[in-house]
């Protein structure tokens, strides 16, 4: 893939984007939001202001919080455009000045670190805002440029390298290696260890390997504090921290009629596959390796929330477990309605819906996906 892959936030952008109002573009590092605002912008037929929060002039350029300086910086330009927002000191204070004072603007918002840009943004845009969440590259958007046979025969690649939108510049698998082994080292936890001063890098990344290594299993937070000799308050933050940058994200326990259903426990999953195999340092293919299914839950789940937001099908997500170990891997909840759904990377022969499930929850339909239905759960 050469050219330039659509993104498919762009028609959400675009209806969001009205006056005097924003749209706040959130997502981890190196998933495309700068390229996307290129792109964007590239097919703007308007003048526009374009900010970049990692350069000192434009911090400079809005350091007088003034709506007379807003109105001279701006003139008569009525697109603003703010690349990493979250580095401008009061940032949502200057933007709800302009919104407020600038009849007409619109300005887009990107960042990499939730709890900065929510920390800054959430009280003083309440109301004037909407916020887009942009992953790694998605099946939905791959399917723009790829036949189905081509789809099938990237499947693999997919599982271990991940979708990071610079893997498709990259000719061979030791490049896409060291590119992941960097976004690790370098980028991905950038936004978490600038915050509130953490500097202890390798306990972070001993949490994170060890939720690599549990994918599709509870977690138990006094277990992996005893492990990592720390405390259960500062393993909440951390995983707090990696959620908000965009790394890692929890699934809760579904429960609503049996007292033996898990609900105490979390599930975590990362966004990217890639990511996941550069912590535990494993980029073998499927056939050489044991975790073919974890690899298969974790992706399928990271499309299917690309697919919730890209789609707007809005919904809550949970595993369901008893502690007879009766489970279905992921339920989702929406419009009063409850359906399961089973990932399965092979398939010898057909599974049964668990017993309880059927007795608890009679009318919800549990599907099994596996890599001969796939797409159509996460296209």
């Amino acid at each position: 893939m050469d050219r330039f892959i659509n993104r498919a936030i762009e028609p959400w952008v675009n209806q969001y984007l009205k006056p005097n109002k924003a749209v706040l573009l959130v997502g981890a590092r190196r998933v495309g939001k700068t390229e996307f605002i290129k792109k964007f912008l590239g097919d703007v037929d308007e003048p526009y202001l374009l900010l970049n929060g990692d350069d000192i002039d434009s911090h400079d350029l809005l350091a007088n919080r003034t709506a007379s300086n807003y109105r001279r910086l701006l003139g008569e330009t009525r697109l603003l455009v703010i690349d990493e927002a979250q580095n401008i000191p009061d940032i949502g204070m200057k933007i709800k000045l302009m919104l407020d004072t600038i009849n007409g603007l619109r300005v887009i918002i990107s960042g990499s670190s939730a709890f900065d840009i929510n920390q800054q943004l959430g009280e003083p845009l309440v109301g004037r805002k909407m916020t887009i969440q942009l992953f790694p590259l998605s099946q939905i958007e791959y399917s723009q440029q790829e036949t189905y046979v081509e789809t099938r025969q990237k499947l693999e690649d997919r599982l271990i390298f991940g979708c990071y939108p610079e893997l498709e510049q990259l000719s061979n698998q030791q490049e896409k290696i060291d590119y992941l082994i960097d976004q690790v080292n370098s980028y991905l936890l950038k936004d978490v260890l600038a915050f509130e001063g953490i500097r202890k890098r390798d306990v972070v990344v001993s949490l994170l390997r060890m939720i690599a290594f549990r994918l599709g299993s509870e977690i138990s937070i006094e277990g992996i504090a005893n492990e990592l000799q720390m405390g259960k308050a500062t393993v909440d933050k951390y995983l707090d921290l990696l959620s908000k940058a965009f790394v890692i994200h929890k699934v809760s326990g579904f429960s609503r009629n049996l007292d033996n259903e898990i609900t105490k426990k979390n599930k975590w999953y990362f966004y990217d596959n890639g990511i996941r195999n550069a912590l535990v340092r494993n980029f073998n293919s499927l056939q050489m390796r044991d975790d073919q299914g974890k690899l298969w839950e974790n992706y399928l789940i990271a499309e299917r929330l690309k697919k919730q937001e890209y789609r707007r099908l809005y919904s809550s997500n949970y595993f369901w477990r008893t502690h007879t170990k009766q489970e279905v891997d992921w339920v989702e909840e929406h419009d009063g309605n409850i359906e399961g759904f089973e990932f399965k990377w092979t398939v010898k022969r057909q599974p049964r819906t668990p017993a309880l499930w059927v007795k608890a929850y009679p009318n919800s339909p549990v599907t099994v996906i596996n890599p001969d239905n796939y797409l159509e759960f996460i296209v």
